[in-house]
């Protein structure tokens, strides 16, 4: 058995695709689009790993956290070295994105950084 793919729901599609290919590398797939509900969205895929999917659709509802919410909590992606993960930071602080925390090495050991991403998304960046 293995994750195929993992999705969560954004406001703009467009902005979060280029986030992920600029800051992530993320391969965007074409749009998809179902007229009878409204949704839209993308695959994105890494260079390894699942695939994660990006959706949009009308009446879309804010969560009431985007750190302490039941269910999704957040995306983790591992860059290959503590030089990356700090080099990532500075782009993304740069980049006007919220660092919550690091780059640190982490109670139980991982060197990371999170961080708010687009449209707020919890993300962390590690080794």
């Amino acid at each position: 058995m293995r994750i195929d793919h993992l999705a969560i729901h954004v406001r703009d599609l467009d902005g979060a695709a280029k986030f992920f290919e600029e800051y992530f590398g993320a391969k965007v797939d074409e749009t998809y689009h179902n007229p009878t509900t409204g949704l839209y969205s993308n695959f994105l895929k890494l260079d390894e790993g699942p695939r994660f999917e990006i959706m949009t659709r009308p009446n879309l509802v804010d969560a009431s956290s985007a750190t302490m919410s039941l269910g999704y909590t957040h995306m983790a992606f591992a860059l290959g070295s503590e030089q990356a993960v700090d080099e990532l930071t500075e782009r993304l602080r740069e980049g006007g994105y919220e660092i919550l925390s690091g780059p640190r090495v982490t109670g139980d050991g991982y060197y990371e950084t999170s961080l708010l991403g687009w449209e707020g998304i919890n993300i962390e960046i590690t080794v």
